[in-house]
This record gives C-alpha cells, sequence and structure tokens, in this order.
C-alpha cells in the first residue's frame, strides 16, 4: 500500500511539472519533440496567414511583430493583447489594420497586428553568434471581434508564419558585378531612391562591412547592423534622398598590416559603373564603414584622392606614415576609448592630420547618451568646428559597454558601431558635405 501511494505521489509530480517544462523549452521547438512546424498550422478557418517582421538594430537583426491575416475586418477597438499569445514572446500592443504593416495608430482592417517585445532574449534572428528564422508561434486564446459584431472563436492549433517582411533590407535590391579587370565577382546590395527620376543627380553613400559578416550571403551586411540601412530608413530618404552602396566582401578587406584586399579597388571600379548607369551626383559620393570597412575607407581616399567627397570613419585605425594626404579631406571620426586598437589608431592618425594643416575639432560623449542628447551634442560639435574640416569624437571609457556585459577582448570595438550608426546626426553632417 505504501509503494502504490508514494508511485501515486510521483507520478502527480511528474504530471504537475509539465506546463513548466514546456514553457522552458528551446524556442521554436514543438511540445512533442521537433521543430515548430510539426505542431502549427499554416492556416485557419478565419486566419489566412501569419507574417513575421523583423527590423535591424545597433547589431542585430529581430522579429519585432506578427501580423495574422484575417479572412474579415477585425474591430479595432475589441483588441487586447490578452487575445494571443505568442511563442517565448511578450506582446507590447495590437491593433488591427488594412494593410500588413506597423502602424502608429490601429484601424479596422482584416490585418491585426502583434508587436512584440524587442529585448525578449528570443528576439534575435541574426547577431554574433546568433543565426536563426525569423518563426514567429501565434495563438489567438480569446474571441476576437469582428467589424460586423461577429465573433471568431480561439484557434484549436497555434499558427507558424509563411511570411516574413525585414523592414528597410526588402528595400535594396541585390547584384553581382563582374570586375573587367580581374574578372572577380563582388554580390552587393543597392538601395535604389523612391521615385528615382534619373533627370535628378543624387548622392551616393558606400558602406563597407567589418570582417565578422565576411562571406557570400549578400544579406549579412544588411542585417548585422544600422551601417547601411539607417541611410535608407524612410526617415533620413525623406532629407536626403539617395543611394546607398552595401557590398558583401567574400574575403577580409583590411587588416592591421594596413593593407587591402583587391576587393577595394573592385569597389571603386563598381562604383564607377554605377555612375553609368545611374544618375549619380560625383560630387556627393561618400564612404563610411566599420573596423575593416572604416580602414578601407581611409585606404580609398589615399589612393583615390578625388572619389568621395566626406568620411564617416567608425572604429577603425591606419598606418600614420602614410595617412598625411586625408588633411584636407571632410571626415568625421568616432571611436571609442575602450577600443585597445582604433582609439589610440585614430588619435595618432588626427596628431598627423594636425601636424600637415588639418583643422580638427575634438569632442567627447557619453556612449549612454540618449537621441536628444546626441542631437545636442552633434550641435555643439559643429558649432565649436564650423570651420573645421575634420571633427573627432570619442566616446568616453565604458559608455559603450551594454550593461551587465564585460568590456574584455573587442567588446569598446564592437559596441563602437552599434551605437555610432544610431547617431542621426551624423549621418546629417556626412550629407551637408560636398566637393
Amino acid at each position: 500500500m505504501k509503494n502504490s501511494v508514494s508511485t501515486a505521489i510521483l507520478l502527480a509530480l511528474l504530471a504537475a511539472s509539465q506546463p513548466a517544462l514546456a514553457q522552458t523549452q528551446a524556442p521554436g521547438a514543438a511540445a512533442g519533440g521537433g521543430p515548430a512546424v510539426n505542431s502549427t498550422v499554416f492556416s485557419t478557418e478565419h486566419i489566412t496567414s501569419l507574417t513575421s517582421v523583423t527590423e535591424v538594430f545597433g547589431r542585430s537583426q529581430r522579429l519585432t511583430a506578427a501580423i495574422l491575416e484575417y479572412d474579415v475586418p477585425v474591430a479595432n477597438d475589441a483588441l487586447d493583447p490578452a487575445l494571443y499569445t505568442v511563442a517565448d514572446r511578450t506582446i507590447l500592443r495590437v491593433y488591427a489594420n488594412d494593410r500588413a504593416e506597423k502602424a502608429d495608430q490601429g484601424a479596422d482592417g482584416s490585418f491585426v497586428v502583434l508587436e512584440l517585445e524587442p529585448d525578449d532574449p528570443a528576439a534575435v534572428v541574426y547577431a554574433p553568434g546568433v543565426d536563426e528564422p525569423a518563426q514567429a508561434v501565434v495563438s489567438q486564446v480569446q474571441p476576437v471581434t469582428t467589424v460586423a459584431g461577429d465573433s471568431i472563436a480561439p484557434t484549436e492549433t497555434a499558427l507558424i508564419n509563411t511570411r516574413q517582411t525585414n523592414l528597410i533590407v526588402d528595400d535594396f535590391r541585390q547584384f553581382r558585378f563582374t570586375d573587367p579587370e580581374t574578372g572577380l565577382i563582388l554580390n552587393y546590395n543597392l538601395f535604389i531612391p523612391a521615385d528615382y527620376d534619373p533627370a535628378q543627380r543624387y548622392p551616393l553613400v558606400l558602406f563597407m562591412h567589418d570582417a565578422g559578416v565576411t562571406g557570400t550571403n549578400p544579406m549579412r551586411t544588411l542585417e548585422q547592423g544600422l551601417g547601411a540601412v539607417a541611410f535608407a530608413s524612410p526617415e533620413d530618404q525623406e532629407k536626403h534622398p539617395s543611394f546607398v552602396l552595401a557590398p558583401q566582401y567574400p574575403v577580409a578587406l583590411a587588416n592591421d598590416a594596413s593593407q587591402t584586399s583587391v576587393y577595394a579597388d573592385v569597389t571603386v571600379r563598381l562604383i564607377e559603373a554605377l555612375q553609368r548607369d545611374y544618375s549619380l551626383d560625383a560630387d556627393r559620393l561618400y564612404t563610411t564603414g566599420q573596423s575593416g570597412g572604416c580602414m578601407t575607407s581611409i585606404a580609398m581616399n589615399i589612393k583615390y584622392p578625388d572619389l568621395f567627397a566626406a568620411s564617416l570613419l567608425v572604429a577603425g585605425q591606419w598606418d600614420t606614415s602614410v595617412v598625411a594626404p586625408l588633411a584636407d579631406d571632410n571626415i568625421f571620426a568616432i571611436v571609442s576609448q575602450d577600443d585597445a586598437k582604433a582609439y589610440p589608431g585614430m588619435t595618432a592618425i588626427m596628431d598627423v592630420l594636425a601636424d600637415n594643416g588639418a583643422s580638427i575639432t575634438r569632442a567627447e560623449w557619453d556612449g549612454r547618451a540618449s537621441p536628444q542628447e546626441f542631437a545636442a551634442d552633434v550641435a555643439a560639435l559643429r558649432e565649436a568646428g564650423a570651420d573645421s574640416n575634420v571633427l573627432f569624437v570619442s566616446f568616453a571609457k565604458g559608455t559603450v559597454i551594454p550593461e551587465g556585459e564585460s568590456s574584455e577582448g573587442a567588446a569598446g570595438h564592437v559596441n563602437t558601431w552599434r551605437i555610432a550608426y544610431g547617431i542621426e546626426g551624423l549621418r546629417d553632417w556626412l550629407f551637408d558635405q560636398s566637393k
């Protein structure tokens, strides 16, 4: 009898533990094991599709929304986050829309938008060490009211997305350039301004990625951070309609011996080809890059002194014995004091440029500043350096490191561009320069 009671208690405890175990299973896993697609559906009687929406942040791409399409218009005022669950995610807002896209205000429509917490651990789909599908698993757990006043019953089985939208990233087009001199092929992304008019002349921004995303997948340079996509955002394009060029380099572009690969020259010939194909303003070609991309920008400016109107240099350095020709260039350089190479290296470059006649204005910023504070920082720097052709900013020690993370290794280096490309005023400065 004692054994039977003990067994019953044990079985009861095991049964009671099952819900907790289900909650802690790996994201994307089905309740019975295997991928989530094995325990979900693509559509239901009234839900025709589910779309996942991603956005790019400072060093990652994240799943930030899930959009359900119903077969009838849904009443926006009757929606509430409690009506839905999204596996491993926190729902911030729920609203209806007449289009499959996020909006500031909801309105009656056939689409229901679930905005998700971007800081959820499961939000990241691409980042250093992370490469996951942008998978959303959604359940409607309470009745939903239609515009006609009818009620749509909760789903019996969770839905999984069959569509994906990547904000801004999807606005780039992918091409291949065959270099006429070497025969090498360079994959590249090109953002073409909306309503492009060949009768007008447009600036072009070249963004070159760091070594961390070297490879053949052309999307990586767009997904890894804001270096390219920030210039192509609707807000930036409204102020500065421009082309944005983001090559995907298959090999390392630059090294600490101050050497560049052949792809630096291939990139210049790509720009020359684009100038033949599109109406580009030769007086407003710009270069920017992080780490190796920054270093390659420096090398290009030395070798091709008449190509770029200005450079935004993020987290890089170069051989100071060859940088004197940059003294007359328009440069905005930004590094972190936690960067063991770029901070002393770029500081040394600034000293050489000053010795060769450059007018340099320097500042130290707090990397934890708010957008409003950064805007004030940029305004103050530009006012102080109104007559300067070079602006040099260093983020104060410890201020680029995310809270709770170590400053060891390359943390001060890679977190520089996480912050720098999010500062609107740096991009505005670039477009204000011309030959």
